[in-house]
């Protein structure tokens, strides 16, 4: 009988021991995965000194922002492009800083409008021409859009309105001065171009 509650007593020691055991490394495994995601979580966070005193400051992934930055970056891409004054040298500063922003395809819409003596009737007309974006349709899977603006080109005779009509896809580019949102657009083309009155 005593030989028998010895046994017992052991078992109950042994299965004591095991039971705590196996609940410390329960308790030590769910405290590193738990630790492990607060540092995760910890180091998505961005803190912003003003002063003496922090601010938390929320670091988004770069897909996050896709669809502001592209429309930002299109919208940017035809103010450059369309936004002219009647001087040859701001003709070419900001042509050239809408070809920082794209493929060769606007390389080739330039050429066709210098063919057509566009940059030059906006200089001996006088002329002023501006854009503003009606809207912009994009579609953020397949990175195509398609840019609907209203063109102004005032001169002192006359003043015409133009419904311009583009399209285009995007693909990541590095960031840099002249390319600010780090999109480049390709395939851009004029869908329709035409006046809405006289």
């Amino acid at each position: 009988m005593l030989i028998q509650s010895l046994e017992q007593k052991t078992r109950l020691a042994l299965m004591t021991v095991l039971l705590t055991i196996v609940g410390n490394v329960v308790i030590c495994g769910f405290l590193i995965f738990y630790g492990a995601k607060l540092i995760s979580e910890e180091r998505k966070q961005v803190y912003v000194l003003d002063g003496d005193i922090p601010f938390l400051a929320q670091r988004t992934q770069e897909e996050a922002n896709f669809v502001m930055e592209a429309k930002a970056d299109i919208q940017l891409f035809h103010q450059y492009f369309f936004n002219l004054a009647p001087d040859d040298d701001y003709i070419k500063w900001t042509i050239g800083k809408a070809l920082y922003m794209a493929d060769g395809s606007a390389l080739k819409q330039k050429q066709g409008m210098d063919e057509s003596g566009f940059f030059n009737d906006v200089v001996s007309t006088s002329a002023t021409c501006t854009i503003i974006c009606d809207s912009i349709k994009l579609d953020e899977r397949a990175r195509k859009f398609v840019y609907y603006g209203t063109q102004t080109i005032r001169r002192p005779s006359r003043t015409i309105r133009r419904t311009l009509i583009t399209t285009g896809g995007l693909i990541n580019a590095p960031r840099t001065e002249n390319n600010p949102h780090g999109l480049l657009i390709t395939n851009w083309r004029t869908l329709k171009n035409i006046d809405l009155d006289n």
